[in-house]
């Protein structure tokens, strides 16, 4: 039964991430989230790791698999920002997020792949954003890291498709997650107008379309991106 399957999903200790985690444990997923600081929800297994590190990626897929099994459905959703314009932009600032977003993505990937291939069945999901898709000024490495998960996605559906693995990307738009709280109004007004759903979405939204993408029913879907943003990002 699918709903007994392992799902992995990285930064899984708040917002998104979280939210996720909480959805497929509900569905009856056996769930392990990776956490740097903070807590999983009750009833996930919580695994401390930094995806920065590929000796913590391994003994983090290694405490799942002795505690739940293989890990059959991967959530790639760790990520960081480091906002300022280019002009203003360090190595450091570039660095940090590439490291993060787009090279830890393919440190888990790696992982996750070959006992995938080997167990014939794979649903891997790499959560991206609309800034990949649209551009935003003063994102240009976080948008650069979120526009790569794409080539990512379609060049794993490539390689692994004919093992039943199937590699898509979530794209969300402005989500009402902590980061936007902290935010003037006017932005978030700002934000609204240009979203023609005329809401920020909400991070269930996300995990619902996680939820649907990794069950059977998605199975001939794979090197999608399907967008969660309300329709701000049509025709990208």
């Amino acid at each position: 039964m699918q709903e007994s399957r392992v799902v992995l999903i990285t930064g899984g200790s708040k917002g998104i991430g979280r939210v996720i985690a909480e959805y497929f444990r509900d569905a009856g997923y056996r769930v392990a989230a990776t956490h740097r600081t903070g807590s999983v929800p009750e009833g996930v297994l919580g695994v401390v790791c930094d995806v920065t590190d590929q000796a913590q990626v391994d003994a983090a897929f290694t405490t799942v698999e002795a505690e739940l099994g293989p890990v059959e459905v991967l959530i790639a959703n760790a990520g960081v920002t480091k906002d300022t314009l280019v002009a203003r932009m360090s190595d450091d600032d570039w660095n940090s997020v590439i490291d993060t977003n787009l090279t830890g993505t393919f440190r888990v990937v790696r992982r996750a792949a070959r006992p995938m291939t080997r167990g014939r069945f794979g649903r891997i999901i790499l959560v991206s954003s609309v800034v990949g898709l649209l551009g935003s000024p003063g994102q240009m490495n976080y948008a650069a890291s979120k526009a790569a998960l794409i080539g990512m996605a379609r060049s794993l559906t490539r390689e692994l498709g004919s093992r039943n693995i199937t590699c898509n990307v979530v794209a969300p738009g402005f989500i009402d997650t902590d980061m936007t709280a902290v935010l003037p109004a006017a932005t978030i007004d700002g934000y609204k107008a240009r979203i023609p759903a005329g809401r920020l979405g909400d991070s269930a939204d996300v995990a619902a379309a996680a939820l649907f993408l990794a069950g059977d029913g998605a199975g001939y879907i794979s090197g999608a991106v399907v967008p969660v943003d309300g329709g701000l990002g049509m025709g990208h």
